[in-house]
């Protein structure tokens, strides 16, 4: 494992606030020394058969929606200093498009996502592992408004989504992978945010340190 580039989990519930604290941690360091990567621009190309309800409705929040071998394939990549080209997706059409975003290199990585804690193989790249823990109701407001705002839902849909596949999911499959963190944040992220950010500045710190140290050799 490549000890010089630095590799942040963050997961948690869909509505948890992920992505805004992936920002506020990265608010807190030099711009051209951390990215972001969302776990959402890696759902499978075309969803399984036996991941639809009975009532026809794609379940987005299970594990075997996304494309775990890609995933894992860039996550490497990033950890070993190296860009990727990593997917977009087009929530409006839930598919994925022919576009993609160069990732990297880059010193530290943030990848935030529903099941970024899941996979044993991405957990032993990770460096630190965060788990967002907001109150269902709160998650549920925030997914709600940015369903219907940003995505093109209707109100109803996103009701039904929740009530049949994500609140299950969350329950069986991504409030477990509380175990796993090294720390768990809760609706109030400044704090953790600014720690977090601390102690990546430490790791640069380091680093820099280390490389000075070997170039005077």
């Amino acid at each position: 494992m490549n000890k010089k580039i630095f590799l942040v989990g963050i997961a948690g519930g869909s509505g948890s606030g992920k992505t805004t604290f992936a920002k506020k941690v990265m608010k807190g360091l030099n711009s051209t020394q951390s990215t972001l990567l969302h776990m959402d621009s890696y759902y499978v190309p075309t969803l399984p058969k036996e991941l639809y309800t009975s009532s026809g409705k794609p379940n987005y929040d299970h594990p075997a929606a996304f494309d775990w071998d890609l995933l894992r394939q860039h996550l490497t990549e990033l950890k070993n200093g190296n860009a990727i080209n990593a997917p977009v997706y087009d929530f409006k059409g839930s598919a994925r498009s022919e576009e993609f975003e160069t990732v990297g290199p880059c010193k530290v990585v943030l990848f935030e996502g529903i099941f970024s804690l899941y996979d044993q193989q991405i957990r032993d790249l990770l460096n630190i592992k965060c788990f967002l823990h907001v109150d269902s109701d709160i998650r549920f407001t925030r997914r709600l408004h940015r369903d219907v705002k940003e995505r093109g839902r209707s109100l109803d849909s996103v009701i039904a989504q929740y009530y049949d596949t994500v609140r299950p999911m969350y329950q069986k499959h991504l409030e477990p992978q509380r175990q796993y963190a090294d720390f768990t944040v809760g609706e109030e992220t400044d704090v953790a945010a600014t720690i977090l950010s601390a102690r990546i500045k430490e790791f640069l710190g380091s680093s820099q340190n280390e490389l000075n140290e070997a170039r005077a050799l």
